[in-house]
């Protein structure tokens, strides 16, 4: 959420900014209302109060002179005042809660780095890594190679389930392990993150404070429980929220979590994109970045994150891409956004497979995550950061078809074969 002093001091900015997103700026109008409203009940507030102080002197003074009488009817005019400025007290919290209501709808303001555009072909190209691979046959895509391999069955998950779900069998269920267990191992071990393993439902709270509620309620999973309770989208929500309403020491930072969870989303605005194999899938898999920064050092933190996600990829040999996103592309509450996007020979593009992003204190200010420097210093809020490290589907799906074979088998790339315990997949391999 934005800071409500810094909105009203400069609107000006926060719509230029906002029109720079494509944001409607419908929310900061209806703000500029309540504001001017805001100010008029202070006002009018403040001129009644210095009445009814003014009176209660006069009051005294008519009781010491012995005019009992005047010093009453002042006293029931000041019961009106009062009767007043507690109605105008109350106008004023409405105000000021409608107020923060429309705050939280606004968008977060991008960084003086993020390259401005009117959608996502204005992203920018920060550096690629490798180089494609090349076929002497026509590539196949993973849902080709993972059916004829009888590790990838999507008709019966369909009748399990729904669309938009899969089934991974013996070597795809066992190749999926072993991508979580390779990406945890990678961040923990060489990266200094700190494993945790969090709630895969939240509250409406942890929603809010990571930015998804309001706003994209329609793209969750709710459960039918009088707690109102959600599935996770993603597990920046559990783990961005493990601070909420703290005070942290500055000391403390940067705070690095690293958390594999399933995920969970109605892809309400996708349908009809991605619909073929499990790019886009209701439950997926990702292993999460999540830092808690000094604001001083958020975007060098940023930067490494973005760097952390991309070892996995270099590890494991696929060729990438990383875009700094435009700010018509930006995620809600990012401040900055680079997306990595990994090479699909069966599309011959690249796809993403992580966005890391800063939020500044965006979400620490909805979920009052803070922390205070040394000599007693007042607490601010931290900078929250997360990124995937990465999608294990995705990831899944790149392996297949960038170390797929002629004859339809599947080479594991030399750093997951420990984990995986073999170095090729083929139909045979079903254990």
């Amino acid at each position: 959420m934005l800071d409500l002093n810094y909105v009203r001091e400069n609107i000006d900015k926060v719509r230029e900014a906002l029109n720079a997103r494509r944001a409607d700026t419908t929310a900061l109008d209806d703000f500029t209302r309540a504001d001017e409203e805001r100010r008029r009940v202070i006002a009018e507030s403040d001129q009644l109060n210095a009445q009814r102080n003014a009176s209660s002197r006069e009051i005294g003074a008519l009781m010491k002179e012995g005019k009992k009488e005047e010093a009453e009817a002042r006293r029931a005019q000041v019961a009106g005042l009062k009767d007043r400025i507690s109605e105008l007290d109350q106008l004023r919290e409405q105000t000021e809660t409608r107020m923060r209501d429309l705050l939280s709808t606004l968008p977060n303001i991008p960084h003086a780095t993020v390259p401005v555009g009117a959608d996502e072909s204005d992203n920018v190209e920060v550096r690629r890594w490798g180089t494609a691979p090349e076929f002497a046959f026509e590539p196949r895509d993973h849902m080709d190679l993972g059916t004829a391999l009888g590790i990838l069955d999507l008709e019966r998950a369909t009748k399990i389930a729904s669309a938009r779900f899969a089934i991974l069998n013996g070597a795809g269920a066992r190749l999926e392990r072993a991508l979580v267990n390779f990406m945890l191992d990678v961040q923990t071990r060489e990266h200094g993150y700190l494993e945790t393993l969090p709630p895969f439902i939240v509250n409406r709270g942890s929603l809010f404070g990571t930015a998804q509620l309001p706003k994209f309620e329609a793209d969750l999973f709710k459960l039918e429980d009088p707690r109102e309770l959600f599935l996770i989208p993603t597990a920046e929500v559990p783990v961005t929220n493990y601070h909420r309403e703290e005070i942290l020491d500055a000391s403390q930072l940067p705070i690095r979590w690293a958390a594999y969870t399933p995920c969970f989303r109605s892809e309400a605005g996708s349908y009809g994109r991605d619909t073929r194999g499990v790019i886009r899938q209701h439950q997926f898999e990702k292993v999460e970045l999540v830092k808690y920064s000094l604001p001083e050092n958020s975007y060098e933190e940023l930067e490494s994150l973005t760097r952390d996600a991309e070892m996995i990829l270099q590890k494991l040999g696929l060729h990438y891409r990383v875009v700094a996103l435009s700010t018509a592309d930006l995620g809600f509450g990012s401040a900055k956004t680079y997306d990595i996007e990994v090479w699909l020979p069966s599309q011959n593009t690249f796809r993403e497979i992580s966005s890391c992003s800063n939020y500044e204190a965006f979400q620490a200010r909805r979920a009052q995550i803070r922390f205070r420097r040394g000599g007693g210093a007042k607490p601010e809020f931290v900078h929250t950061l997360n990124g995937s490290a990465l999608a294990v589907g995705r990831t899944w799906i790149a392996v297949l078809e960038n170390y797929q074979q002629e004859d339809g088998s599947v080479i594991v790339p030399e750093a997951l074969r420990p984990y995986v315990g073999v170095d090729r997949i083929d139909k045979i391999f079903q254990d």
